[in-house]
């Protein structure tokens, strides 16, 4: 059973649900809470899922709080019926952590997608630092996506036997996805696509940047105005905090495109057609690389540290002057935007599904134990 809840969750999990249907051996039965909505319902009809249960758990205004009881309560009937030989979850949000807490009230082996990120500050990022962590503690089965999430798992007493590293799934669902040059529904977008002008592509919706999200509008506008040639593009998060405190900063530029969220499709070809991106995303981190595409992350820290190792990702944080300034030279030196555009990534090879399955089979089918993904390049 696999049980996902989010936009993020439901691109990285999409590559496992269809490895799991392809799986001779197993029966995959999936779960979604609704925790996102349309977004979550955009991922699925992209990857064709049809969800065997939706627990709706979607409200507007939701606590944290809310979301994990409602997920706790609504999945508890779902587990009994299936009976399923194990939960599979993903990542950090509220909906990995409640579903593996449920498993874990069943005495269902939990496994972990995505295991071991770690930033070292367990407020930032909120709540999911804490949430990887809690999940660390009940998973039968860590699937670490790079050798250095492993290191961390090791280093908090996880056993060895019980961590396979598989490389980031998130590479699976983008180059499945990244030929197919999915139409954009947005003219605009279509018509920019035509263009050939420079992209400076921006997502931003970090719970713990909230009170800094004015100086990233502020820093948008300039961006806008210094380079006039190029087109700022930000396919809005429909939280209602971050869009108060952006958008107003973007009104009467010609050249700032906003549009709803886009289905992952879309996003995907966007990401191809960026020059920059400028993100607080964690799964942006890993997908830009791989189309290699420079990274700036407005945060102070990451638990995705091998791009910024490897030099296709780079800490800039929320400082309008430090946003300004760090776009700005990538968009005026080549020497600096080629040393990030090709920088190896890190991240996968587009097979981390097939290992991730091969994991699972060995837990509860007593499969051979697949070898470790020890790195390497998708480009």
């Amino acid at each position: 059973m696999t049980v996902y809840g989010t936009r993020p969750e439901a691109i990285k999990v999409a590559p496992v649900i269809k490895a799991l249907e392809a799986s001779e051996m197993l029966d995959s039965v999936t779960v979604v809470t609704g925790q996102h909505r349309e977004m979550l319902d955009q991922v699925n009809r992209t990857f064709e899922i049809g969800p065997d249960h939706d627990l709706d758990i979607f409200e507007h205004g939701a606590s944290l709080s809310m979301i994990v009881a409602r997920v706790l309560e609504r999945l508890d009937p779902v587990l009994v019926a299936e009976q399923p030989a194990a939960v599979v979850v993903q990542g950090d949000t509220s909906t990995s952590i409640a579903a593996a807490l449920a498993a874990f009230h069943r005495g269902i082996p939990v496994v972990h997608v995505e295991a071991g990120l770690r930033s070292g500050n367990i407020l930032s990022p909120f709540p999911e630092e804490a949430n990887r962590k809690i999940t660390s503690r009940i998973a039968s089965l860590h699937l670490a996506p790079t050798m250095s999430s492993r290191d961390n798992l090791l280093r908090e007493g996880v056993d060895p036997e019980t961590i396979s590293v598989t490389g980031n799934t998130v590479i699976d669902a983008l180059l499945m996805t990244a030929e197919k040059k999915t139409p954009f529904t947005d003219p605009g977008l279509e018509s920019l696509a035509d263009s050939g002008r420079q992209v400076i592509l921006v997502t931003t919706h970090r719970r713990e940047n909230w009170g800094a999200m004015e100086g990233v509008g502020r820093a948008l506008a300039r961006l806008a105005t210094i380079f006039p040639d190029a087109q700022v593009v930000m396919p809005a998060h429909r939280n209602p905090v971050v869009r108060e405190a952006v958008l107003p900063h973007l009104q009467g530029l010609n050249n700032v495109t906003v549009t709803e969220p886009l289905a992952y499709g879309e996003f995907t070809r966007l990401l191809s057609l960026a020059r920059v991106v400028l993100t607080d995303s964690g799964g942006v981190q890993e997908e830009a690389p791989s189309l290699g595409k420079p990274v700036l992350v407005m945060r102070q820290d990451t638990e995705r540290p091998e791009a910024v190792d490897a030099g296709t990702v780079k800490l800039v944080g929320t400082d309008e002057e430090r946003i300004v300034d760090e776009v700005t030279t990538l968009l005026t030196h080549q020497a600096t935007y080629d040393a990030m555009a090709q920088a190896i990534n890190p991240y996968g090879d587009g097979r981390s599904a097939a290992r991730s399955v091969s994991a699972v089979l060995h837990l509860v089918c007593g499969g051979p134990r697949p070898g470790d993904w020890k790195g390497g390049s998708p480009r």
